[in-house]
């Protein structure tokens, strides 16, 4: 009896670890090279006075991505796809429009990221962000959807360095404790802007798209849904985790000191008279290994949503003969953001603030989408959203659209 109850065990496992991966890794690649330098800069600049925010940013982050995945389990297509079958080739195509432009900008900033990292090593950015290009290039355009999924599952473990830089920085747990649970409100421009923005690097377009056309592509179905909405729901627990380990690292070791930092590898840098050489290595070696898993997901985002929304074939699993339009859409996204980071004196600042403006104009466009289409019959059968699911995604929709308002306003009209 025990034997013939632990075979279907085993067979359970094998299919579970099988499903998992696009939600984790998703949600896991949303801590990138700007992720983190907002991470750091809470810390830093508040202490663990911004912790609390977490919490409702999770659950938000949650709520979104289990839609994204619903849909793409029943419809088996992109989100590019449904929007262009169900709303038209032109609007479809200005929203793609605008959505290369932010992502040619977020993927600058994840070479920049990947550069600055290094350069803490000694590495000079000349060497080091070709060779990181072309690494990139050859894992995507000549291995597998597998190989991709298992060579970026795998990177995600690499993020325990900010849990590890953590502790070492013998934080005060209890004071930790209090500001998690118990909000903080300041009334300060630079406080309202940063809680802003950790809600804002959070939940970003490329993210939905990422994520169904990701298992789309994997072939998932209506009978992998519980899995694969466990898989997402893991997926925002861990990077929201991450995120809280990143801004304690900062609040115990660079606040109590005054130091202000304007970016994720001054923080690295930063930490080593406080936590030891040890933890500042591994911030810095995390923010390398998130800044190149950005760089790989991002364009990847850019040319699954592209090439479904103009109909073009697209897939990892593709060659350049198959999919010749996903192909060197991004592999010109990869040379082309490399080659800027390259350029003394190129304005990557302005790019990477046009970016966040333009997905910040985005993301309740993308949002609005989302929700039409999870609540319409004729695409989504049984699995359109509950009248209490309606009530928590539409008020998160809401809250993300006047937060998202509020940072666009800032960022034009600084206080």
């Amino acid at each position: 009896m025990s034997c013939q109850r632990f075979v279907p065990s085993w067979k359970k496992f094998t299919i579970f670890l099988s499903i998992i991966g696009p939600g984790i890794i998703t949600a896991n690649i949303d801590n990138d090279a700007g992720g983190i330098t907002t991470y750091s800069v809470a810390g830093a600049r508040f202490g663990y006075a911004l912790l609390w925010i977490l919490i409702p940013t999770t659950i938000a982050l949650i709520v979104i991505q289990e839609m994204v995945a619903r849909m793409g389990v029943v419809t088996g297509k992109g989100l590019s796809d449904l929007i262009r079958e169900n709303y038209g080739v032109k609007v479809t195509f200005f929203m793609m429009i605008v959505l290369l432009l932010a992502n040619f900008g977020t993927t600058v900033a994840e070479f920049a990221g990947w550069a600055a990292s290094m350069e803490i090593f000694g590495i000079s950015k000349y060497i080091i962000v070709p060779l990181g290009a072309f690494l990139v290039w050859i894992l995507v355009t000549k291995g597998s959807y597998k190989t991709v999924e298992r060579v970026l599952l795998i990177a995600c473990f690499i993020y325990l360095g900010y849990i590890f830089s953590a502790f070492m920085s013998k934080p005060d747990w209890g004071e930790i404790a209090v500001n998690t649970i118990v909000p903080t409100i300041k009334l300060d421009a630079e406080f309202t802007m940063l809680t802003i923005a950790i809600i804002g690097t959070t939940i970003t377009p490329w993210m939905q798209f990422y994520l169904q056309s990701s298992i789309a592509e994997k072939g998932l179905s209506k009978e992998h849904y519980r899995v694969s909405r466990l898989d997402v729901i893991v997926g925002c627990c861990i990077t929201n985790i991450i995120a809280f380990f990143i801004i304690v690292t900062c609040a115990t070791t660079l606040f109590p000191h005054g130091i202000r930092i304007n970016e994720a590898q001054e923080a690295a840098t930063a930490l080593k008279p406080f936590a030891g050489q040890y933890a500042s290595a591994l911030f810095a070696i995390s923010l390398a290994n998130a800044s190149i898993l950005g760089a790989i997901v991002v364009p990847l985002a850019t040319a699954y949503y592209i090439c479904e929304a103009m109909g073009w074939e697209a897939g990892v699993n593709k060659t350049f003969k198959e999919a010749p339009h996903f192909m060197w859409i991004y592999t010109a996204l990869i040379v082309t953001s490399s080659l800027l980071v390259l350029i003394p004196g190129a304005p990557l600042v302005l790019l990477m603030i046009l970016s966040s403006l333009l997905n910040g104009i985005l993301l309740p466009f993308v949002l609005i989408f989302t929700l039409f289409l999870v609540n319409d019959k004729k695409i989504m059968g049984d699995y359109t959203n509950t009248r209490s699911h309606n009530f928590i995604s539409w008020g998160t929709v809401v809250v993300l659209i006047a937060l998202t308002t509020a940072l666009l306003i800032m960022g034009v009209a600084p206080i």
